[in-house]
């Protein structure tokens, strides 16, 4: 019953947003549009907490610089990104035209500043609208919000993390801010089950963007893996595991751990 009323509650808030939204769109600058979605965000994370029963707690803020700079997220869950928008200013996020499907909503992230990747243009067109959304953030000073797995792992589970952040650290010429969370635990990837409990985000020490590219990638991969692991377990209470690398799963596919997957890569 608690999952039912949390997703009525959801796609509620969310059309009351989006129709919210419309008429600004029209108007100069993303500021009206900003702060209504930024209310959203705390709606949701209102929903999350009086009827799915997950309370939210923010560590670490003070690892947040000064201007721009790139926050390489944990993604375990769909409800993360709701947990980390309304805790930083003058936000942008990285995202993929397939939300562009959905009504009104094109509008809104164009609006918003968001750095919407062209997904069905080749690799070409790829890069282009991913370097062409860093060059508006970099103008503008903005913080943009990438998930460098590309996909949602399950909590103890992590993938391949993209070098493509670091290209955007170096383009922009700002550190990054890794994030931790263990929201995983609560809030499954896209299950409709919600599980009660606090969920952590956690900001990490920045890392310069100039470090040479192996050297950031193990770095990020590192610090954003291990923190997670020590706040899946203090969401368990179960010890500390570090998590399993498995295969991005296929296009469009949602990661589903098998024992071939985890023999693959030598894993138990």
């Amino acid at each position: 019953m608690r999952a039912l009323v949390f997703t009525l509650v959801y796609y509620l808030l969310s059309a009351i947003y989006v129709l919210v939204s419309v008429p600004f769109l029209a108007l100069p600058g993303r500021g009206p549009v900003s702060r209504i979605i930024r209310s959203y965000t705390r709606a949701m994370n209102w929903n999350l907490r009086m009827v799915a029963g997950i309370r939210k707690e923010v560590r670490g803020k003070e690892n947040l610089p000064e201007g721009a700079f790139v926050i390489g997220a944990k993604h375990q869950s769909w409800g993360d990104g709701y947990l980390i928008y309304p805790e930083v200013k003058n936000l942008a996020f990285v995202t993929g035209d397939h939300l562009e499907k959905f009504p009104l909503v094109g509008g809104i992230l164009r609006k918003l500043g968001a750095i919407v990747i062209d997904t069905c243009g080749g690799g070409e067109r790829k890069a282009a609208s991913l370097r062409e959304g860093m060059e508006v953030a970099r103008k503008e000073g903005r913080r943009v919000l990438i998930y460098p797995e590309g996909h949602l792992a399950p909590a103890g589970y992590h993938f391949r993390y993209k070098p493509g952040i670091w290209h955007m650290a170096q383009a922009m010429q700002v550190p990054v801010v890794p994030v931790a969370t263990n929201i995983g635990v609560f809030w499954r990837q896209q299950e409709k089950k919600k599980r009660p409990g606090t969920a952590v985000i956690e900001f990490l020490e920045p890392i310069p963007y100039d470090l040479p590219k192996d050297e950031f990638m193990n770095r990020l991969t590192e610090v954003v893996e291990a923190r997670t692991a020590e706040l899946v377990a203090e969401a368990t209470g179960s010890p500390v595991t570090p998590a399993i690398l498995i295969p991005d799963p296929p296009k469009g596919m949602e990661a589903q751990p098998t024992p071939s997957d985890l023999a693959a890569y030598g894993k138990p």
